[in-house]
């Protein structure tokens, strides 16, 4: 089973008519999805498009963002072989499109908030540089602002 599908067995979906562009069609027609994951109550929405079949995607990539960020688990000994297969040379080689991102970004605020927030620590453990691990947190803001209130907590300077 994919990892995807396994998500979307512990989520309750509900669809939602939204205005918007698209005119009449788009206004009485539920095209909208929202999707609550039921253990953590993280929800994420979706209602830009015409069609379901086009805002589900988007609803779950969101839903799985807004878990990478908003939800902590304790980091493996070792970074997952997801990890290592986009980590060459301690450069970190993903898109922020891809489907692998919200994973890699839950992975490294997992392995940042069981190490204080340091970056250098985290980097080390992770196998990449502090600026490869900085950029890909910088690709999703809200991961970012995370990293930077816990760090202002401890003191320490905000990244940028």
């Amino acid at each position: 089973m994919k990892p995807v599908e396994s998500l979307l067995e512990q989520c309750v979906r509900r669809q939602v008519r939204r205005g918007g562009p698209g005119g009449q069609r788009r206004n009485k027609v539920e095209t909208g999805v929202v999707i609550t994951h039921q253990p953590t109550g993280v929800e994420a929405e979706a209602s830009e498009r015409r069609h379901l079949k086009e805002n589900l995607p988007l609803a779950v990539r969101r839903l799985r963002l807004a878990l990478a960020v908003g939800v902590r688990e304790a980091p493996l000994p070792s970074p997952s072989l997801r990890w290592e297969a986009r980590c060459r040379g301690r450069r970190l080689v993903v898109s922020e499109s891809h489907e692998d991102f919200p994973a890699l970004l839950a992975e490294a605020l997992d392995v940042l908030a069981s190490g204080c927030w340091d970056v250098s620590a985290a980097a080390d453990h992770l196998g990449c540089s502090a600026t490869q691990l900085v950029g890909l947190l910088r690709r999703w803001r809200p991961a970012l602002e995370l990293v930077n209130q816990h760090r202002a907590k401890a003191g320490s300077h905000r990244l940028k």
